[in-house]
C-alpha cells in the first residue's frame, strides 16, 4: 500500500490535481488514507455521489441516513463505492496527460518496509468479482447449488447473508452486510434473503435488485426493483435454464430485459 500511495502522491503534486477519486475497496480505502496523510488533506470514504464542486453524498448508519460532506482542507481524497455513479456524457472531453520518468511511478521502498513480489491466481472454481452478484440466505436451507449455478450462468459472484454464514453454510469471506462486505453490483439477486437492515446496509446501492423469497411480506421486497414470490430452488433453476438457452442463441440482452433484471 505504501508504494502505491507514494506514487499517487507524486502524481497528484505533478499535475496539481483538484481531487483524487479512488475505488472504495479495502485496498483503495487504505491507499486513500495513506495518501490523505501524505497530502495533509481531508478524506471522505464510501461516497455514492460526487458533485462538480467536490461535495459528496454518503449513506451512513446502516443506510438509514444520507449525508452530504465536503473536504475543507487540502486536495479532496474521496473513495467512491463501485458502480455507485453512472458515467454520463460531458460537454468537454478530458485530456490524457502522460507522465515521464521511471522513478515517478516506481517509488523507492521506505527503510524497514517489507517487500513482496509474487503472483496470485484464482483457485479452480473460484469466482472473481463481477458486475452481478447472487447472494443466498436462510431460505437456501444450506444448499447453495442453485445460487452458485445462477452466478456461473450470469458470470457473476456469489454472496451470503449473515444468517447463512452463522449457520456454517458459506464462508465469512462471502458475507454481505453491515458486518461483512459492502457491494454495489449492476445486478443483485437476493435469493432466500429476508432483507434485515444489517444486510441492506451492504447492498442497497446496487443498480438493480431482484428478490426471490417465499414470504410475500419479506422486507427485501420493499427495496427490490423486481420481486418474485416463490421457492428459490424452483425459480433459480428455471432462470438458469432460460439463460443458457438464450446464451446459445446469443440473446442474453433479452434476459436482462425480462425476468432477471428490468431496465
Amino acid at each position: 500500500m505504501a508504494p502505491k500511495s507514494e506514487a499517487l502522491d507524486q502524481v497528484v503534486r505533478a499535475v496539481d490535481a483538484a481531487a483524487v477519486l479512488i475505488s472504495s475497496t479495502p485496498e483503495g480505502r487504505e491507499i486513500a488514507g495513506r495518501l490523505a496523510v501524505r497530502l495533509g488533506a481531508g478524506l471522505i470514504t464510501d461516497a455514492t455521489d460526487v458533485a462538480a464542486d467536490g461535495s459528496t453524498v454518503q449513506s451512513v448508519f446502516a443506510g438509514n441516513w444520507t449525508v452530504k460532506a465536503s473536504v475543507t482542507r487540502g486536495i479532496p481524497v474521496i473513495t467512491v463505492k463501485p458502480n455507485a455513479i453512472s458515467p454520463e456524457p460531458a460537454p468537454a472531453a478530458g485530456a490524457a496527460e502522460e507522465l515521464d520518468g521511471h522513478d515517478l511511478l516506481t517509488p523507492p521502498r521506505a527503510p524497514g518496509s517489507s517487500h513482496r513480489a509474487e503472483s496470485c491466481e484464482w483457485a479452480a472454481g473460484a469466482r472473481p468479482r463481477r458486475p452481478s452478484s447472487s447472494p443466498g440466505g436462510r431460505g437456501t436451507g444450506g444448499d447453495f447449488s442453485a445460487v452458485e449455478g445462477l452466478a456461473d450462468a450470469l458470470g457473476g459472484a456469489v454472496g451470503a447473508s449473515r444468517a447463512a454464514v452463522d449457520s456454517g453454510w458459506y464462508p465469512y469471506a462471502y458475507q454481505v452486510g453491515q458486518t461483512g462486505k459492502t457491494v454495489s453490483p449492476q445486478l443483485y439477486i437476493a435469493a432466500g434473503i429476508s432483507g434485515a437492515i444489517q444486510h441492506r446496509a451492504g447492498m442497497q446501492t446496487s443498480k438493480a435488485i431482484v428478490a426471490v423469497n417465499k414470504d410475500p411480506e419479506a422486507p427485501i421486497f420493499a427495496m427490490a426493483d423486481l420481486g418474485i414470490v416463490g421457492d428459490l430452488h424452483t425459480v433459480l433453476p428455471a432462470a438458469i435454464e432460460e439463460i443458457k438457452k438464450r446464451r446459445g442463441v446469443g440473446d442474453l440482452r433479452s434476459v436482462s430485459r425480462g425476468r432477471l433484471m428490468p431496465c
